[in-house]
């Protein structure tokens, strides 16, 4: 039971200037720059983060080249890598609140979804790689007696992950446990407004055993820091979650420098359809509403066009107006709330101006619509609704990130898989109907990674989470998770005496 005096303690610890970890260690170059960390809390400053060059990113990489080449981690047994991964996540749950309540000040994500999402999720990722480490097998291929085809995996060497502010503890993990279960060594940069939490787990790794050079984490921003890691010639693989036009960027910069393999997971604008045989209207729209205001809609899968049947239309647009008026936005170190901040002043901008582009083109603005709280300074949006939204309009198909929801009508199912489907985006989709067949169709209908069937978030570790169309490529979570790190190299042995 979270305890509001206990959180308020942890809220008002000072947070000394933060510094590159690398080595096993803090390192404070003192001609790094600087870049101020402000709370969207109340858009104060309370502590520095580096601004890595190149030259900093180079001893990261530097370091983690020469932790895979010694060998003491990507040689090792596997079990060994099980022992330090669980003791890790072991820690990581330990100080799981005040981790939390460390990546509230951050981002503003509501500290009841931090504790569970971040901390408490990132640890469970690195359980469930730390188990299937010493799992995984090779293969000996099917050949005639006087050959022996043997198949085996091997960590690729360096990786390099540039991770998001919505949620960088819990995507961080879907990544690094795969990486460093298979026995890479990382080079991590977090996203300039969401890296505390990151420089903390990276410090409680070195405290679990993990070996010097294994797991390091640069911050800056995208421009120098993130084009270094991404330009850098001793990188071999990258993986990246954010948006499209830094993911385009980053092939080129693969494309630039020595074709490192690069993953994207990116945007989305996903399709809740809505048929009108659903059973329990009621949950739907409960469900509906925490799809896309969850997290302020800070969320890569959130759902943020509603596509219903016409004939409940109406029906299901007050239910989801009436939940989403029951969400309480305000602090999110606060008990009393349960969505706290836009994540930084850039990205309530942004759907400031998304907004006013749906109001412009014609969509009927039902609910919320405008910046509230701004007098404590900090950066609130309350749950946002657009009726009467067009298919073609910007408001349903250009991704928000932000608590704004497009509900849409649709008669036919052909006509609802059109609407579906025509964005540039593949991510994710909600199917809900009571008929099985109705059901099938849109599974194998949707262009989407994920398809979820009468529930929202449903998905766990044990399958992929992973795009088409402009959402990306590769997966992250399950056992496909290990792709993207893994090297296949085939071993063909001749046993012919003559």
């Amino acid at each position: 039971m979270l305890d509001q005096a206990t959180i308020d303690e942890l809220r008002s610890r000072v947070i000394p200037d933060q510094h590159n970890f690398i080595d096993n260690q803090f390192v404070n170059n003192p001609a790094t720059k600087r870049l101020d960390v402000d709370s969207p809390i109340d858009g104060r400053v309370f502590t520095s983060i580096c601004d890595s060059s190149n030259e900093d990113v180079d001893s990261a990489v530097l370091a983690a080249r020469g932790a895979f080449n010694r060998g003491d981690w990507s040689t090792c047994a596997p079990a060994y890598r099980k022992k330090i991964l669980l003791k890790w996540a072991k820690l990581i749950e330990q100080h799981a609140l005040e981790i939390a309540v460390l990546g509230v000040r951050d981002n503003g994500t509501d500290i009841n979804t931090a504790l569970k999402g971040e901390p408490l999720g990132a640890a469970n990722t690195l359980r469930y790689y730390a188990e299937a480490a010493d799992k995984l097998y090779g293969e000996i291929a099917p050949t005639s007696d006087t050959v022996l085809g043997l198949i085996h995996r091997e960590p690729v060497g360096v990786v390099g992950l540039i991770i998001p502010w919505n949620f960088p503890l819990m995507i961080a993990a879907w990544k690094l446990g795969p990486a460093l279960a298979a026995g890479n060594c990382v080079v991590l940069k977090p996203a300039e407004s969401a890296s505390l939490t990151l420089l903390r787990i990276a410090e409680l790794a070195a405290q679990a055993g993990m070996p010097a050079g294994v797991l390091n984490v640069v911050t800056g921003l995208g421009p120098s820091c993130g084009e270094a890691i991404a330009l850098h010639m001793d990188i071999d693989v990258l993986a990246f979650t954010g948006s499209g036009p830094v993911g385009r960027r980053l092939l080129e910069y693969s494309a630039r420098s020595n074709l490192k393999r690069v993953y994207l997971e990116l945007g989305g604008k996903s399709p809740n359809i809505i048929f009108a045989d659903a059973a329990n209207l009621d949950r739907v729209a409960k469900e509906t509403a925490a799809s896309i205001f969850r997290n302020s809609g800070q969320v890569c899968v959130a759902a943020s066009r509603v596509i219903v049947e016409n004939s409940i239309k109406a029906e299901l647009c007050e239910k989801v107006l009436s939940y989403a008026r029951s969400y309480r936005v305000g602090d999110p170190l606060s008990l009393s709330h349960n969505v706290g901040a836009i994540a930084n002043h850039a990205q309530l901008r942004v759907i400031e101006e998304k907004v006013q582009l749906g109001i412009s083109e014609g969509a009927t603005l039902a609910l919320g619509g405008k910046r509230i709280l701004s007098d404590c300074g900090g950066y609130y949006f309350p749950p946002t609704v657009f009726l009467d939204v067009e298919p073609s309009m910007s408001i349903a198909t250009e991704e928000v990130f932000g608590p704004v929801l497009a509900i849409i009508g649709f008669d036919t199912m052909n006509e609802a898989i059109e609407i579906a489907n025509s964005t540039q985006y593949g991510l994710s989709s909600v199917v809900w109907t009571a008929n099985l067949a109705t059901a099938h169709t849109m599974i194998k209908s949707i262009k989407a990674g994920v398809v979820q069937v009468n529930c929202f978030s449903g998905a766990d570790l044990t399958v992929p989470l992973g795009g088409v169309k402009q959402s990306g490529n590769g997966s992250d979570k399950s056992l496909h998770g290990f792709d993207k790190y893994i090297n296949v190299k085939t071993a063909w042995i001749s046993l012919d005496p003559n």
